[in-house]
């Protein structure tokens, strides 16, 4: 058992530094001289071998804001444990102190005043530059890439996922794994894996004909003077929560078994570290972590957590780096004889007033931006709310979403899907097609309007449910609860599926939803093939050109319990 005490070297580069929580430009200089980029980069080298982590950039080349969720719910055994846990509950969980870079990097307590006084996190010319000060301390780092890695911008859907291919070959990772790459469609994924010079793995992708792998499952790698095994787990859920039609001939899952069988084959080869690349989810993986025997370190994607300490599972270690760009791990290891005798780690965050973009990197996004600078540059309105995504159930962006859904499409009725990604916009900010395409870019967007029952309805709302809340983690195949517009529900996270979902209220009359009655419901993203629709894009483009400012009020539809 490694003893966490004695090897946990486990907080954000600036924990130590306090202040600079205001707004303006007091604030900003404030900031600035109390980080700098050596606070930000400084780490005790430590062990033989050091992996750099990044995962679900979601094609967030440039800074970014991002709000950290106000609300991530556990249920059974996790309720109240990491990454469960938000705002003032995080802050005192992990020992920060409110208004700190830490605080804002990491919660959403104040995020707006933080936000104006910090400035914005990411962009890759920036974490270039993490990763080359890295690098250039441990020359044979690993830097492993958990996926979400080509999809969510408007140039990343202009050119299939071209821009992201080229600046990351640029970045020089030794392995990805995957999720909405596949949302490209299968060939154009075969297309792009066919040019990388990295390994793209996926131990637990078959060919669903002839029942054998589709991709490589793992890569052995020499360095620090071990064998490192580095295992990819792609998302296990892809023809559920994502269009199967879009890659026939594949077949995903967990594959608890396989995962076994691959650790095994790798620490009959010799391995001295065996290292998952996952994209499960955190849950998942710390339930496959408990399950699945000879696992050293879970690198684990999905979920977008970012947790300042790792978490222990017996012998395994499970990290988690956030998301958009926001943070990127180091993790030194020492590996003797054959296994994984301490380590020290460290969760950057990358303020982009504080590091100094690499230029080559900054001339190649330049370049991959350049085409399209017009349109991501064009101002469809102003927003007078903070545009969020995060959190299990509605955020701003999606309640926006869903009010141009109902107006545009002449609905009583808006559903929203529950995706994580999509960063923030602040009150007063110009809303750019960039903008919006960073909340809504996707290769199947046609906005549906339809016709449901309340039953139709209570069902969908029930099975989305079971896909977040199941107590099982293996049966959480989805993102977070659908967002809805124009009515409201309460939810008892605790009961069984089919018995959650409660007082389903029209919000125009504020009647119960009947059962039997058949109301006009308008919504985007769905997985059958041919739906039809202007694309969401369009519809929120025309309803925000339409108001010019835009103003989203708090939603109090949903109301929980049972947490």
């Amino acid at each position: 058992m490694i003893s966490r005490r004695d090897f946990l070297q486990a907080a954000v580069a600036a924990s130590a530094v306090y202040g600079a929580s205001g707004v303006g430009n007091w604030a900003r200089l404030a900031a600035q001289q109390a980080l700098t980029q050596d606070q930000l980069l400084q780490f005790d080298s430590f062990g033989n071998v050091t992996l750099i982590h990044v995962t679900d950039i979601h094609a967030q080349l440039k800074p970014i804001w991002f709000r950290e969720p106000e609300i991530n719910l556990g249920v059974g055994a996790v309720n109240g444990k990491p990454p469960h846990v938000t705002g003032a509950d995080f802050l005192k969980m992990f020992d920060l102190t409110p208004g700190t870079p830490e605080a804002y990097a990491l919660t959403y307590v104040d995020f707006v005043s933080l936000a104006r006084g910090y400035g914005k996190m990411g962009g890759l010319d920036r974490v270039a530059t993490v990763v080359n000060a890295i690098r250039a301390d441990r020359p044979d780092a690993l830097l492993l890439d958990g996926g979400d890695t080509w999809h969510g911008s408007y140039t990343s859907l202009k050119t299939d996922g071209q821009d992201m291919v080229n600046v990351m070959n640029a970045l020089k990772p030794d392995a990805m794994t995957s999720h909405w790459e596949f949302t490209f469609g299968v060939d154009r994924v075969n297309e792009i894996v066919d040019t990388l010079p990295f390994p793209f793995l996926g131990a637990n992708i078959f060919d669903a004909e002839w029942d054998e792998p589709a991709y490589e499952p793992y890569k052995m790698f020499e360095r620090g003077g071990a064998k490192i095994a580095v295992i990819g787990q792609a998302f296990p859920y892809l023809p559920i929560a994502n269009p199967k039609w879009m890659f026939p001939g594949l077949s995903f899952g967990v594959r608890e078994e396989r995962m076994a069988e691959v650790v095994q084959e790798v620490r009959d080869a010799g391995a001295d570290l065996v290292v998952v690349l996952s994209h499960n989810g955190f849950d998942v993986d710390r339930k496959m972590a408990a399950q699945v025997p000879g696992i050293d370190v879970i690198l684990t994607g999905h979920t977008h957590d970012a947790l300042p300490e790792p978490v222990l599972v017996g012998e395994t270690m499970l990290i988690a780096s956030g998301s958009n760009g926001k943070f990127v791990t180091r993790l030194d290891l020492d590996v003797r004889d054959g296994r994984m005798m301490g380590f020290r780690h460290k969760l950057i965050p990358i303020f982009s007033d504080v590091i100094e973009p690499d230029a080559d990197m900054t001339a190649l996004i330049d370049a991959q931006r350049a085409p399209y600078t017009a349109e991501l540059d064009e101002v469809l309105g102003t927003t007078d709310s903070l545009l969020y995504r995060r959190g299990n159930f509605n955020g701003t962006w999606d309640d926006l979403i869903c009010n141009a859904l109902i107006e545009e499409r002449e609905a009583d009725i808006a559903l929203s899907p529950g995706f994580r990604w999509g960063p923030s916009l602040l009150p007063g900010a110009p809303i750019t097609r960039e903008d919006l395409f960073n909340a809504t870019s996707m290769s199947y967007p046609n906005a549906y309007r339809s016709e449901m029952t309340g039953e139709t309805l209570h069902i969908i709302l029930e099975d989305v449910a079971d896909n977040l809340f199941n107590p099982d983690p293996y049966y959480q195949q989805g993102g977070d609860m659908v967002r809805v517009g124009g009515m409201g529900y309460h939810i008892d996270v605790s009961k069984p599926q089919g018995s959650r979902i409660t007082n389903m209220t029209l919000l125009k009359t504020g009647e119960p939803i009947d059962p039997a009655k058949t109301y006009v419901v308008s919504g985007w993203a769905s997985v059958n093939e041919g739906t039809e629709g202007p694309p969401i894009w369009q519809v929120v483009e025309d309803y925000i050109t339409r108001k010019g400012t835009v103003s989203v009020d708090p939603n109090k539809s949903v109301q929980v319990s049972g947490a």
